[in-house]
């Protein structure tokens, strides 16, 4: 990004809120990283943490270095201090020892780092502006023509596919599909995508962050034990590294619920999801922003698409 304006800089003060909102939000570090991972899209910022030291000096060097360095990277910086804000659901301490007393000092840090937030109103105006730019520029790229036709191909394919019995002449051509819909959306998909009966592996990098994909069209939903694998393969990658896992026909509960504390590794996505995005009903890339905020805000990180488009979520 351009060079900040000095005359807008985020105050000390609110380096320091957001610290001890930081430090008080989370009391597990697996935690307290899944959130990270989530929200700083730069993963040369979190390589540099030491996960073995306390967790108060791993927030401190992160945010310090930020803070030192915000003419390169003050959108980061106040990515994470919104999204931080925005953190309204504190049932992880609450069953923790003590857990009440450690709900109202993390809802108490926040609140001071919401009210920083506020005044600095015309740094988050232009952030949203920001935002605001991407969008447009993606809603000109699906006006495209060439784009439309291109997805509408896709989209009769997948219909086709509906019907198919098939599973590995179905794997194949849903990995064509796959391939060539985050060629679209310029979500560089490794060569490493490939197909083994029903399961198709693959990697892509969105918005600076490698992510594995997982895709499985099988008749009952993923199992735990599936998602299991999925987060045994990232926890053999570099910590920056997420997981996409696409199941066209869903999760089982026990599943999802497994995974959705702790480290969170993976944001999931069905059939209903991918008919979206192919319907032109949402963009991949929103579909994925979206999922990847309720992710590390609240911990779901299967956020349905009617929840999405209906405006439940934002």
């Amino acid at each position: 990004m351009a060079e900040s304006d000095p005359s807008k800089r985020i105050a000390p003060a609110a380096i320091q809120s957001l610290k001890e909102a930081l430090t008080y939000a989370y009391w597990y570090k697996s935690d307290l990283q899944s959130f990270l991972t989530h929200t700083v899209s730069d993963s040369t910022i979190l390589a540099r943490l030491d996960w073995g030291d306390y967790k108060r000096n791993i927030v401190a060097k992160l945010v310090d270095h930020l803070a030192q360095n915000e003419h390169i990277y003050q959108r980061q910086l106040l990515r994470l201090m919104t999204e931080t804000a925005n953190i309204t659901d504190f049932n992880h301490l609450a069953r923790l020892d003590d857990g009440a007393e450690k709900v109202q000092k993390a809802e108490a840090a926040v609140a001071a780092l919401r009210n920083q937030v506020k005044g600095h109103g015309d740094i988050v105006a232009e952030e949203k502006n920001v935002e605001r730019r991407r969008a447009e520029t993606h809603q000109k790229l699906m006006a495209l023509a060439a784009v439309k036709e291109h997805i509408e191909q896709l989209k009769q394919e997948y219909f086709a596919l509906l019907g198919s019995d098939n599973p590995q002449q179905r794997g194949y051509k849903l990995e064509k599909i796959l391939r060539e819909l985050f060629e679209v959306f310029d979500l560089d998909p490794k060569a490493s995508f490939r197909i083994e009966g029903e399961q198709i592996d693959g990697a892509f990098t969105f918005e600076a962050t490698d992510y594995l994909l997982e895709a499985k069209w099988q008749a009952e939903p993923v199992s735990a034990k599936h998602l299991d694998g999925m987060a045994g393969k990232l926890s053999r990658k570099l910590d920056n590294t997420l997981g996409l896992y696409l199941s066209i026909n869903g999760f089982s509960e026990d599943g999802v619920k497994a995974h959705s504390s702790g480290r969170r590794m993976l944001i999931l996505m069905d059939g209903s999801d991918l008919m979206a995005v192919l319907e032109g009903r949402i963009d991949l890339i929103q579909l994925l922003l979206r999922k990847r905020r309720e992710a590390s805000q609240t911990g779901n990180i299967y956020l349905g698409i009617h929840e999405i488009l209906t405006g439940k979520h934002s």
